[in-house]
């Protein structure tokens, strides 16, 4: 009996592992929370990086398979090319002086090609401005429907938020804000809009706010 009863599982053991089996469900409910949550912050993620992959795509695209360097400016160099007319020689003056000293600035070397495919420089803007990892190529046609493109180098591209591109794309480049205030208008704003997020501390608000010149 001695022996039987060594064997035996103690009454008061019960408890404790009957304890142990209510703990482990309210932590997996609370991890099944933790779990959607995390898939729904994931989905929106994955929903940001693929609209501003596909505007970057959308401005390569309007690139790929031209390349017309008599297009290209003669004379000094210039950050602004607008083959199109979309701007005022005013308005292509203020962008210029503007992009030259968010450079001297900040070092991201903006660059602003306002064309309306196929008459584009097209490959030929690669090697007139030396684009590099520094830099960021804004490619303005209509003819993409939202007329805000852009191609980001590597380097700038850890310093903004990547949902910058398409809430500036969303706010000033739809073909109903651009075909009511004007393509100039566009331009305008969405370059005044990434110098001053570019200028911004980098933060947990940066970049939140849009912020234009023409408005």
């Amino acid at each position: 009996m001695s022996s039987r009863a060594a064997l035996a599982p103690a009454p008061v053991a019960a408890r404790p592992f009957a304890a142990r089996q209510q703990a482990p469900a309210g932590r997996a409910a609370a991890l099944r929370v933790e779990c959607a949550s995390l898939r729904e912050r994931v989905a929106q993620a994955a929903t940001t990086v693929a609209l501003t992959l596909s505007l970057a795509a959308g401005a390569e695209a309007r690139l790929e398979g031209v390349n017309k360097p008599e297009l290209l400016p003669t004379g000094d160099f210039t950050p602004v090319i607008d083959v199109a007319g979309f701007l005022t020689e005013g308005e292509e003056r203020r962008i210029r002086d503007r992009v030259e000293a968010l450079e001297a600035d900040t070092g991201v070397k903006l660059r602003v090609l306002a064309q309306n495919y196929p008459q584009t420089p097209g490959l030929a803007i690669k090697d007139y401005w030396g684009v590099d990892a520094d830099t960021v190529v804004f490619v303005a046609d209509p003819n993409t429907g939202n007329i805000l493109n852009f191609n980001v180098g590597e380097n700038v591209d850890f310093k903004v938020p990547r949902s910058f591109w398409s809430r500036l794309a969303g706010r000033f480049g739809t073909k109903f804000y651009w075909q009511e205030k004007g393509t100039d208008v566009s331009i305008v704003n969405a370059v005044a809009a990434i110098d001053n997020c570019l200028r911004e501390p980098i933060s947990r608000n940066q970049c939140s706010t849009i912020r234009g010149e023409l408005e």
